[in-house]
C-alpha cells in the first residue's frame, strides 16, 4: 500500500464584496488604486538598521474596494496601478471599519496587470461595524 502525500490545495480566489469582519484565509487578486505612507520609523541602534513602514493602500477589484494595510516589504509591492495577489489575507477591524492585512503567514506577490476596472463606488472600509454582545438565556 503506497502512502500518498497530500498535494498543495488549489487557492480559491474571493472577491472584495465577499469579505466580512473577523474572517481570514482569503486569497484575492486586486489592483492598487492609491497608496499613502502612514508610519515610517527607523531604529539605527541594532546591528542592522531595522525600519518599520506602514502604508494604507486602497485596493479593489470589479466588485468593490477596501483599505489594505501594507507593512514593511509589502509597501514596495503595493504601488499605485499595480496588480497584486494577496494570499492568506485576513480582515482586521480598525475604528469599526474593515482593513485587509497580510501577516507573516500570508504572502503578497505582484502579478501581471489584471483586465478588470475597480468598482470605486463600493468601498467596504467606509462601512462602520459595531460589536453587539448577544446574551443567551
Amino acid at each position: 500500500m503506497a502512502e500518498t502525500k497530500p498535494g498543495m490545495r488549489k487557492p480559491v480566489f474571493t472577491k472584495v464584496d465577499q469579505l466580512r469582519p473577523g474572517t481570514s484565509g482569503h486569497t484575492l487578486t486586486v489592483k492598487v488604486v492609491s497608496s499613502k505612507m502612514v508610519l515610517q520609523k527607523g531604529r539605527p541602534d541594532g546591528p542592522q538598521m531595522r525600519q518599520m513602514r506602514i502604508a494604507e493602500c486602497l485596493v479593489g477589484d470589479e466588485t468593490g474596494m477596501i483599505v489594505f494595510t501594507a507593512r514593511n516589504n509589502q509597501v514596495d509591492l503595493a504601488k499605485p496601478d499595480s496588480t497584486i495577489i494577496l494570499r492568506n489575507a485576513k480582515i482586521d477591524m480598525f475604528k469599526g471599519s474593515m482593513r485587509l492585512a497580510v501577516d507573516k503567514w500570508g504572502r503578497v506577490e505582484v502579478s501581471e496587470p489584471a483586465d478588470f476596472t475597480v468598482k470605486e463606488d463600493n468601498n467596504l472600509s467606509l462601512v462602520e461595524y459595531e460589536l453587539v454582545n448577544v446574551v443567551e438565556e
